[in-house]
């Protein structure tokens, strides 16, 4: 059993809340256009977007190295605006265990909030904390919602 972790992001976003939650629910082959520095595409492996267990696969470019990470949609609640991916191949499971990402989109006040949350098992202290990785998603994130603000 390996050394469980939770990292957490919420990104304040100017775009409308329920962005977000359609892009990677609905339409993730659409992220690489918003981001392409961080995200060059997404492909459909089995089943339909926006359905769960559908199986994706990423491609993207974490500290100038060419990544994959290929994902089941585990968990789409669009109510509450919910969607949790699982990692079963690719560069995280090669190193981590377990390891899955929840966006939720929250409302605090008149803020809207854009939350990830990473879950993952380190197989021993020399492994490092995914620090990079959620750095990677705040500043897609970011970059997502400065191409939907600059759309409108």
């Amino acid at each position: 059993m390996g050394l469980k972790s939770v990292l957490c992001a919420k990104i304040e976003m100017k775009a409308n809340k329920d962005v977000f939650h359609d892009v990677f629910t609905n339409k993730p082959h659409h992220v690489s256009t918003m981001c392409p520095l961080h995200v060059q595409g997404c492909e459909l492996l089995e089943g339909d977007f926006g359905s769960i267990g559908s199986k994706i696969c990423w491609t993207y470019t974490l500290d100038g190295e060419k990544k994959i990470s290929k994902q089941v949609i585990e968990t789409i609640d669009h109510e509450n605006k919910v969607l949790t991916l699982k990692e079963f191949e690719g560069d995280l499971v090669d190193k981590y265990d377990n390891w899955k990402i929840t966006l939720h989109i929250e409302t605090k006040g008149q803020i809207d909030l854009v939350c990830w949350t990473m879950e993952y098992e380190r197989p021993n202290e020399n492994v490092p904390e995914l620090i990079n990785l959620l750095d990677f998603i705040v500043s897609m994130s970011i970059a997502i919602d400065d191409h939907h603000v600059k759309m409108n």
